[in-house]
């Protein structure tokens, strides 16, 4: 390659790598240039994937910073995924296609600034994609909302229940509260009449013993 040809590769990768989600390295020895382009097709526009030189790249991963990460994965014949979309679905696309095609050797990779191993990539393939965790999550907000509506729909009826409830005690109570004062009044209305029995007695007494004395005089004259 020509040196401006060389600085305008070492450009693109740096771009792409700064620019993508993440970085898959893999060893292409073995594919042909159809299996090639089947894989491409097999990310469905989740990665790109691009053979490489591996003196530009590690120049262009050191200029990008990641070359901490993928320097040791540069040897031997490499290509690069470049996801842009789900890493998710763009690490189920290679893991599949390299169990169809075991000459696609996944080396590892950096996801989202991490540092991937191939067995962690093959982990993550197993994992749920963005929109499949996208539409769990709304559905599990509707189902939320849902209770949460008929929560509120049922608090009216829940409130006539307990105001009724309410009442029925009061009324059972109130009987029990009126005859309480009356048999305790009871008492203090015999209290007079019991007097006036003991003053008749007392008054009783008194005519009977006046009479007797006056029995006695005239008995005496």
């Amino acid at each position: 390659m020509a040196n401006a040809e060389k600085v305008a590769a070492v450009a693109e990768l740096k771009e792409r790598f700064e620019t993508s989600n993440g970085a898959v390295l893999a060893n292409y020895r073995g594919l042909t240039v159809a299996q090639l382009a089947e894989l491409r097709r097999a990310l469905n526009g989740h990665a790109s994937f691009a053979v490489v030189k591996n003196t530009l790249t590690k120049i262009a991963a050191t200029e990008a910073g990641v070359a901490d990460q993928l320097g040791d994965l540069l040897t031997g014949p490499s290509a690069i995924a470049f996801v842009k979309g789900d890493v998710v679905e763009a690490a189920k696309g290679l893991r599949d296609f390299a169990k169809a095609n075991p000459a696609l050797e996944i080396k590892g990779g950096i996801i989202d600034g991490k540092s991937m191993t191939p067995s962690e990539i093959n982990r993550l393939a197993d994992l749920e994609s963005r929109d499949v965790l996208l539409a769990m999550l709304a559905g599990a907000m509707k189902a939320s909302m849902a209770r949460a509506a008929a929560t509120m729909a049922a608090l009216p009826t829940q409130m006539a229940r307990l105001a009724a409830a309410l009442e029925a005690k009061r009324a059972a109570e109130a009987p029990a509260e009126a005859e309480a004062p009356a048999a305790e009044a009871a008492p203090a209305e015999a209290a007079p009449a019991t007097e006036t029995d003991e003053s008749n007695t007392n008054e009783d007494a008194a005519a009977d013993v006046a009479a007797q004395a006056t029995t006695e005089d005239a008995t005496e004259d």
